[in-house]
């Protein structure tokens, strides 16, 4: 596989398209809006100039990365005579049974269809196309470029054929795969989301503030980010989104979200993206000063 196409330009959608040009692949970049594809490059470009800075990468590799990439703002386009398609549009269900069924309407039916969603049933996902057995999930790690992990979700009906291309299209990328079974939260997110739902309990209930609760987890643990940073950096509209993926799916009250963490989505309070979630992001985007409604 050579060819590869990337259905979103937003945070995971540029990192994977970064990765994947990175490693010499030609990627087709696509979204909607010209503004968040301008923004997804631009954000490319800056992450490679902090590897530049880094001596990570050479200018030569910078300029090769770049060239890789093109950028269209319709899928026919973008998806033609490609290998791969990864898709990174919004958690949405819905969205992304759209976006499949239009998949399955114009690639030819060799091409492999992987979304990189972090929750949702990849069989479900599957269940609009034809050829069932070419629809994988491909769940990156935020960052892409720097993160190992990639969860490698076999739907239902997915071949081992493609698996084992998946498979071995990850460790291209310098990452890890590891395969997992289609269920909810599959498994990163099953472990990781009741942590975190668990830390905003903690501080709903008063048990702790958030930097002491963050400082225990990092210090007592050997975490890198405590869980309520975690949850800013991720996004609170995801992390309640993924939580409510689970909290359907397996109907189990101890995946039902923290209505903290439901007030705080329905006020628009998402974390790093809108300057505040449970730390305060106005003056920059390290977690170094707490919310004022937790103070």
């Amino acid at each position: 596989m050579k060819n590869i196409a990337v259905i979103g330009a937003g945070t995971m959608g540029n990192g994977i398209a970064h990765t994947f040009a990175q490693f010499g692949f030609k990627v087709h970049l696509i979204d909607i809006s010209k503004e968040n594809l301008q923004k997804g490059v631009d954000t490319i470009t800056k992450n490679l100039d902090r590897m530049l800075a880094k001596e990570k990468i050479s200018e030569k590799d910078k300029e090769q990365t770049l060239a890789n990439i093109s950028s269209f703002i319709d899928i026919p386009s973008g998806v033609k005579n490609v290998d791969l398609v990864v898709e990174a549009a919004t958690e949405n269900e819905n969205l992304k049974l759209k976006i499949f069924s239009q998949l399955n309407d114009i690639c030819d039916e060799n091409t492999i269809l992987a979304s990189n969603t972090s929750s949702i049933s990849i069989t479900k996902i599957a269940s609009v196309v034809k050829n069932q057995e070419r629809v994988i999930g491909m769940h990156f790690m935020n960052p892409v470029p720097i993160m190992k992990l990639v969860e490698i979700i076999r739907g239902y009906n997915t071949s081992d054929e493609v698996t084992e291309k998946i498979m071995k299209l990850s460790e291209k990328l310098n990452k890890v795969p590891v395969e997992v079974n289609d269920y909810p939260g599959f498994v990163a997110n099953r472990i990781l989301m009741p942590m975190i739902n668990e830390a905003i309990e903690t501080l709903y209930n008063g048990v702790a503030g958030v930097y002491e609760i963050d400082t225990v987890m990092k210090l007592g643990m050997a975490h890198p980010m405590g869980p309520l940073q975690l949850a800013d950096f991720i996004g609170l509209d995801v992390c309640l989104s993924i939580l409510e993926v689970m909290y359907n799916g397996f109907k189990n009250p101890k995946y039902a979200p923290c209505p903290l963490l439901v007030n705080m989505v329905q006020a628009g309070k998402l974390g790093v993206k809108s300057g505040e979630g449970f730390y305060d992001y106005s003056e920059n985007k390290k977690a170094e000063k707490v919310s004022a409604q937790f103070v």
